[in-house]
C-alpha cells in the first residue's frame, strides 16, 4: 500500500499564484503552515487507516454501528486539532477560515481515507443547511457541537422507491400539540446513519405532513436526533447496512423512523429548497473528493512505476523501471495533466463560493461531473500502470478505483448534473453566465474551442424556445463534458503563464502538463 503525500507546494502554488486567493488575516506562510499541519494529520492518522477500513469496514452489532479499527481515536485527533471548525461561524466555534483553504485541507482528508472523510463533508453540508434555514434557538443548540465534532449530522433523503425521484419520498411527519412532529418512515443509502465516533447523531430528513401539497412542493426538513434532550434514545434505528463495492469503512444505512420526535427546519413544504443548501455544497465536495482519490491513485501507481523493473530501455538497452517507458510516461503525464484541472477548477469554484458569486453554483454540476469522471478513469488508470498487480488486492490500487466508482453516482448522478447544468443554469438565465465565463476563457483556448461551445449553448436555448426539452437532456452530458474539458484548459494556461517551469512532480513541470492537456485530452 503507497504512502500519501498531500502536494503541499503544489495546493499553494495554486491558490496564492494562480487563482491569486487574498485574505486580511492569512498570508502565504500562514496559509501554507495550515497545510502543512493538516498534511501531517492526514499521511500519519488517516492515510494509515485506509487499508484497515477496506478490510474491516463497519459493523452492525445489537443495533449500534462500530467503526473500523482506529477510526474513534483518528475522528478524536481530527477533532481535537479544530479542523472540523475550518470553514464555519466563529459564533458558534467555527474557525470562519474561507472556502478556499478550507477545500486544499479537506481534499487531504479524502485522499488520505475516502471513507472516514465522508463523515465531517456531511456534517458540513448539516451545518450549512442549519445556519442557513434554522431559527436562531436551533442554531444556538445544534451548530456549536456540529461544528467542533461532539455531534455528527447527516442527510436523509433516499427511499427504496424514491432516488432521485424525490417526489415520490412517503416518510410522514406528524405535528404534535408541542410544536415537534413524529417523523415515521424508512430511509436508505445514509451515509454515517449510525456509527460509534461522535456523542450524537443529528439526523435532517426529509418528510411530508398529512396535508402537504403532493410531489416535491410538499417535502419539509426536520432534525431528528438520535439522542434527545433528556438523555434518552429518539425512536429511530439503524436496521441495517449495505454491503458496497467500496468505501467499506463507511457505514451506509437504513434507517427505520418509528415515530421518532423530530423539529420543523423553517416553513412546512420549504424542505426541498432547504435541503439543496446541503446538497450544492455537499456536490463541490464530492467533485474534490475526486481529485483527492485521483492524487491517490496517480501517486500509487507513479511510485509503483518507479520501483518496478521491467524491459529494456529501447536507448540503452539495459532493464529499467517502468515509469521510463514510453507507455508508461504517458499514462503518468495523463493522469497528472487531469489532476491539476480537476484542482484548479475545485479550488477556482471554492474562492466564487467566498464571493458569493452567481459562477459558484454555474460550476457546481460541471466540478461534480468532471472530477468524478476524471477520478474512475485515473484510478482504472493506476491499475493499468500496476499490471497484473493492479488487479491484486494487496497492491491497494483496486481500493482507489472501488472508492471512486461512487463518486459519479451520489449527490446526484453525473447525468443529473448534466440536466441540472442545461435546464437550471443554461435556460434559467439565458446562457447569462455561460457566455460571460467563455468571454473570460478569451485568450487561454484557442477561438475555435470556444466558438464551438458558444455554438452549443445558444443551440440549447433555441431548443428551449422550441419546447424540445428531450433533445436538450439528449445533448445534456456531452455539452457538460466538453465544459469542463474547455475549463481545464484554460486554467492549465493560467497557470502555465504564471510559471511554466513549476514541477508538479519530478520532472514533469507545467508547460509539460499544457502540452500534453492541449494534444492530447482538449481535442
Amino acid at each position: 500500500m503507497s504512502e500519501y503525500n498531500p502536494p503541499v507546494k503544489e495546493m499553494s502554488f495554486i491558490l496564492n499564484d494562480v487563482l491569486g486567493f487574498e485574505h486580511d488575516d492569512l498570508d502565504r506562510e500562514t496559509v501554507e503552515a495550515v497545510l502543512d499541519e493538516a498534511a501531517k494529520l492526514a499521511s500519519t492518522v488517516l492515510a494509515p487507516l485506509n487499508k484497515i477500513g477496506d478490510l474491516q469496514g463497519a459493523k452492525l452489532i445489537d443495533g449500534q454501528v462500530e467503526t473500523a479499527d482506529g477510526f474513534k481515536e483518528a475522528y478524536k485527533a481530527y477533532c481535537e486539532g479544530g479542523w472540523n471548525a475550518v470553514p464555519f461561524d466563529e459564533q458558534y466555534g467555527g474557525q470562519a477560515l474561507p472556502w478556499a483553504l478550507a477545500f486544499p485541507v479537506q481534499e487531504m482528508w479524502q485522499g488520505a481515507n475516502m471513507a472516514f472523510g465522508l463523515c465531517p463533508l456531511l456534517n458540513q453540508g448539516a451545518v450549512e443547511a442549519i445556519s442557513s434555514h434554522g431559527s436562531d434557538e436551533q442554531k444556538s443548540k445544534y451548530l456549536p457541537k456540529l461544528i467542533s465534532g461532539e455531534w455528527s449530522g447527516t442527510m436523509n433523503i433516499t427511499e427504496s422507491g424514491a432516488g432521485s425521484d424525490l417526489g415520490l419520498i412517503s416518510a410522514k411527519a406528524d405535528k404534535q400539540n408541542d410544536g415537534s412532529y413524529k417523523i415515521t418512515g424508512q430511509k436508505i443509502f445514509i451515509t454515517y446513519g449510525d456509527h460509534d465516533m461522535s456523542d450524537n447523531i443529528i439526523h435532517l430528513v426529509l418528510a411530508r405532513t398529512p396535508d402537504a401539497p403532493e410531489d416535491v412542493k410538499g417535502l419539509s426538513l426536520f432534525i431528528v436526533p438520535k439522542i434527545l434532550d433528556d438523555g434518552s434514545k429518539n425512536s429511530l434505528e439503524c436496521i441495517g447496512l449495505e454491503h458496497k463495492l467500496g468505501i467499506h469503512a463507511s457505514p451506509t444505512c437504513t434507517m427505520d423512523f418509528c415515530g421518532a420526535t423530530g423539529y420543523l427546519i423553517g416553513d412546512e413544504n420549504s424542505g426541498l429548497k432547504y435541503m439543496f443548501t446541503m446538497m450544492n455544497n455537499a456536490r463541490l465536495c464530492v467533485g474534490l473528493q475526486g481529485v483527492a482519490i485521483a492524487e491517490r491513485a496517480y501517486q500509487a501507481a507513479h511510485n509503483y512505476a518507479n520501483e518496478r523493473v521491467q524491459g529494456k530501455s529501447l536507448n540503452s538497452g539495459e532493464r529499467v523501471p517502468i515509469a521510463q517507458h514510453a507507455d508508461v510516461r504517458r499514462m503518468l503525464l495523463d493522469m497528472k495533466s487531469r489532476i491539476i484541472a480537476g484542482r484548479l477548477m475545485s479550488y477556482s469554484a471554492a474562492l466564487e463560493l467566498d464571493n458569493s458569486s452567481n459562477i459558484a453554483p454555474f460550476l457546481t454540476p460541471i466540478v461534480k461531473s468532471f472530477c468524478t469522471d476524471m477520478a474512475v478513469e485515473i484510478a482504472s488508470t493506476g491499475i493499468q500502470v500496476h499490471g497484473g498487480m493492479g488487479f491484486i488486492e494487496e497492491s491497494g490500487a483496486a481500493q482507489y478505483y472501488r472508492d471512486a466508482r461512487i463518486l459519479p453516482i451520489y449527490e446526484g448522478t453525473n447525468g443529473i448534473q448534466a440536466l441540472d447544468l442545461v435546464f437550471r443554469k443554461i435556460i434559467h438565465d439565458g446562457g447569462e453566465v455561460a457566455f460571460s465565463y467563455i468571454k473570460e476563457m478569451e485568450g487561454l483556448v484557442e477561438q475555435s474551442k470556444l466558438d464551438n461551445l458558444i455554438s452549443k449553448t445558444n443551440r440549447i436555448l433555441e431548443l428551449a424556445k422550441d419546447k424540445k426539452m428531450d433533445e436538450i437532456a439528449w445533448m445534456s452530458s456531452p455539452y457538460l463534458k466538453a465544459f469542463g474539458i474547455i475549463i481545464g484548459a484554460a486554467l492549465i494556461e493560467k497557470a502555465a503563464r504564471k510559471n511554466e517551469t513549476f514541477q508538479c512532480d519530478k520532472g514533469i513541470s507545467l508547460k509539460d502538463i499544457k502540452d500534453f492537456y492541449n494534444a492530447n485530452i482538449l481535442p
